[in-house]
């Protein structure tokens, strides 16, 4: 059981230099998460989505070419004709296309068309033994006008709307990118926190080893009580068990980290950190100036307020005083011959102006702009909300740093101490003046205080990032993460 044992530790042991293990840092499971992290994924999509839908709303307010086409339509029927009280019967074969083009006005929200119908028709009648028959080509060529009057510019809020929601894509990618550097950081410290606890394991394991054959070969001199080897075989067992559970725990914490960063559960890696930590001043003031001018959250709470006040302007359109104006100019031309067309062309306009005149809702449009009221109001207290959440935030965190670098301190010192008592008492245990269940307590305490240094300076790192996140800015190069010229032009914060 010992081989096995000792087999198994040197296995472990060689993590990070076995052959066809994959070396992670915290910089590459970043490019990995951001690649292949499913919520990274879906964040990419909706802001391709956004991005289509504004590309397609663009391209719609350019010149729109169609054509529509009728190569044959025949018909025969039995008809009364009430104004001589005859029946008759009529044959009708034709043929038809319509070209047209359509030009959107982004300015007036109206619509000016060009449309062209040209058209073959052959058709008989027969009424009372008499037959007359027409066979013509006809073109019929107008310039068309519908414009809205007395209401909202319906094209020009729906460009506004998409474009509030490409930009609020691209925000909310910035916020999951900046929430994902801390989710891999945090998974990435669980891993190596992993890694520690089986490597102080396998010390542990060790020394427990170590002294066991120490005692052993005192009790076979009879310079020790069994029971000390009794003890020794009890802290031993104990190891084995802390160190596979060790084990275990480094395992799921490997594959919890490869499923979240979207990597193949089989490949088998192993963590690279440097988790040396140098204090990095923090300067609270700059902190909180850049937060309320970068922050991503106020930029999209002013978007939400947008949104809503498009929103009022349909619901006061809804019941309105409306018109419509539509106008249609063109000439239309019929002859036997297509090159004779318009020989003998024919003036066709036409003008018809129509109006919407509300006159009584019970006060439904009333309740309903009181309803959107409160959903602006509503908005306006969120926004002022989030503005000091973000303030409290960033206080906060900045008073978790000055208290992480005091822990880190004590941390320090604690495994400082612990490791000077642990190298005195194993002198003592060697020479048979320490019991082994003392001995035992001693290396736990030191193990203990090795993971409370290390938990201390991986959180001391998480907090320097939550500081980066909260306040916008990189205190560790002394760099914004948005640019000033941009927070300037308002394309980050729009106040």
């Amino acid at each position: 059981m010992k081989k096995i044992w000792l087999i198994m530790m040197c296995f472990l042991g060689c993590t990070g230099f076995a052959q066809g293990q994959t070396v992670i840092t915290l910089e590459k499971a970043m490019e990995i998460a951001a690649e292949h992290s499913p919520s990274i994924r879906r964040v990419r999509l909706n802001l391709d989505r956004t991005r289509y839908n504004l590309q397609a709303q663009n391209a719609a307010l350019k010149s729109s070419f169609s054509m529509s086409v009728n190569p044959l339509s025949y018909s025969q029927s039995r008809r009364f004709d009430e104004r001589i009280s005859t029946w008759y019967t009529n044959k009708s074969m034709s043929s038809s296309g319509t070209f047209q083009i359509s030009q959107p006005i982004l300015l007036t929200d109206g619509t000016i068309s060009l449309v062209n119908r040209f058209s073959w028709q052959d058709n008989e009648s027969d009424q009372g033994g008499i037959t007359s028959n027409n066979k013509a080509f006809t073109n019929n060529l107008n310039l068309q006008l519908t414009q809205p009057l007395f209401t909202y510019n319906t094209r020009k809020m729906e460009l506004k709307e998409l474009e509030f929601d490409y930009e609020n894509a691209h925000l909310n990618f910035a916020v999951q990118m900046l929430n994902l550097e801390r989710q891999v950081s945090q998974l990435f410290y669980n891993v190596y926190m992993a890694q520690m606890n089986l490597d102080i394991a396998r010390e542990e394991l060790n020394n427990a080893e170590q002294n066991f054959e120490i005692i052993k070969n005192k009790v076979e001199a009879d310079l020790s009580a069994r029971e000390e080897l009794y003890q020794a075989e009890v802290n031993i067992a104990t190891s084995r068990s802390s160190f596979q559970n060790r084990v275990v725990s480094f395992e799921e914490a490997k594959d919890i980290f490869k499923l979240n960063l979207g990597m193949d559960l089989d490949e088998d890696i192993v963590i690279s950190a440097n988790v040396e930590a140098s204090p990095v001043p923090v300067d609270e003031k700059l902190a909180l100036e850049n937060a309320l001018r970068s922050r991503i959250e106020l930029r999209q709470r002013e978007i939400t307020y947008e949104n809503s006040v498009f929103q009022m302007i349909r619901v006061k359109a809804q019941n309105e005083f409306r018109g419509n104006l539509n106008l249609s100019v063109g000439i239309i031309g019929d002859n036997r011959t297509i090159g004779d067309i318009y020989q003998n062309p024919t003036q066709n306009p036409s003008v018809a102006l129509t109006f919407n005149v509300p006159i009584f809702d019970w006060g439904a449009k009333k309740a309903r702009i009181k309803a959107q009221e409160a959903t602006m109001a509503s908005n306006e207290i969120d926004a002022e909300q989030e503005r000091k959440e973000i303030i409290l935030n960033v206080r906060q965190v900045f008073r978790n740093l000055q208290n992480q670098l005091t822990q880190i301190d004590i941390a320090s010192q604690n495994v400082r101490n612990a490791q000077l008592t642990y190298d005195l008492n194993q002198e003592r245990y060697r020479n048979g003046d320490l019991r082994g269940l003392d001995m035992n307590q001693y290396q736990t305490q030191l193990s203990s205080r090795k993971i409370a240094h290390a938990q201390a300076l991986i959180n001391y790192k998480l907090e320097l990032l939550n500081m980066k996140i909260q306040s916008m800015y990189d205190f560790e190069t002394n760099t914004p993460l948005v640019p000033s010229e941009l927070v300037q032009k308002g394309e980050i914060n729009r106040n």
